[in-house]
């Protein structure tokens, strides 16, 4: 095997690496797990107050699990189908 195909190789496999890394599921399941923390303790720690103003609904709690669940739902699909490589540009063709 020549430099140069040695070459292209290992950035065709650094390149696959990086689709995986910069997947958009993770970015928004990370974010929307990170957040739905934020805000369900928030929602734990709320106030007879806060509860008044939202007439009773802890708000914050149940969008803080819904946002936890949605996340998750990210996370997960993204584990069980994880991104394919892509392929060689002449792949396919003719």
């Amino acid at each position: 095997m020549s430099d140069l195909q040695k070459e292209v190789t290992d950035l065709e496999r650094k390149s696959a690496t990086a689709a995986r890394l910069f997947d958009i599921r993770r970015i928004i399941g990370g974010l929307f797990v990170v957040y739905g923390v934020i805000v369900t303790v928030a929602g734990i720690t709320a106030s007879d107050a806060d509860l008044d103003k939202a007439e009773g609904i802890n708000i914050n709690l149940w969008t803080g699990l819904g946002m936890l669940a949605l996340g998750l739902f990210f996370l997960t699909w993204l584990w069980l189908r994880p991104a394919a490589a892509p392929g060689p540009e002449g792949e396919g063709e003719g």
